[in-house]
């Protein structure tokens, strides 16, 4: 069986590609590989997410499962007073973030390897965002909205992308019972994007 993109290490052979996307009205450019996620093409919930995310300038911001950085580089550039902790449990997507943001020239990112928070045990975040690994199973999932709502100053907030097929209402329901404030900001095309106030 081929090895998901939540692989620590992925077996894919590498096959780099370069691309640009405008981002919030910044040209980003990308190199992508084989063995992360949605490697052709900032994949529509992260488009979506990154449309509707609302980061304030001196913001502390946790991107968890960044792959290559589409999220949590537009996230870097929006919180520009601001600090971006960029997560991910594969190796070769943080190798990818790192170099993105290089190449971007965007220095407020720290991008670390982490297995959920493992890397950022008792630190204090603003906003967490996340379109995180379904694949990865419901537990994973919960266990990002769980542990990251410890993580949230108070006030904070979490923003969520996820498709109603891949279980969009028990994520709902999962934020309503740890969350003091729950809305879902946008919907599109099965996507739903949640914020949830801690």
């Amino acid at each position: 069986m081929a090895d998901h993109y939540y692989t620590n290490k992925p077996g894919a052979a590498h096959d780099e590609r370069q691309m640009a996307f405008t981002l919030r009205g910044h040209e980003l450019h990308f190199t992508t590989d084989a063995g992360v996620f949605s490697r052709d093409r900032v994949d529509f919930g992260s488009l979506l997410l990154i449309e509707n995310m609302q980061i304030p300038r001196q913001a502390r911001v946790l991107d968890v499962g960044c792959g290559y950085g589409p999220i949590g580089l537009t996230a870097a550039k929006l919180a520009s007073e601001g600090t971006v902790t960029m997560i991910d449990v594969n190796e070769r997507a943080a190798d990818l973030a790192r170099r993105n943001a290089e190449r971007n020239g965007i220095h407020n990112v720290d991008v670390r390897v982490s297995d959920v928070y493992s890397a950022v045990q008792g630190e204090c975040y603003d906003v967490i965002l996340t379109n995180p690994p379904i694949r990865a199973g419901k537990e994973i999932v919960h266990k990002i909205f769980a542990e990251g709502h410890e993580l949230l100053s108070e006030g904070g907030e979490m923003w969520v992308v996820i498709q109603k097929k891949q279980g969009a209402p028990s994520a709902l329901k999962k934020l309503q019972e740890l969350y003091a404030h729950v809305e879902e900001v946008d919907r599109e095309k099965g996507y739903s994007i949640f914020r949830a106030v801690k």
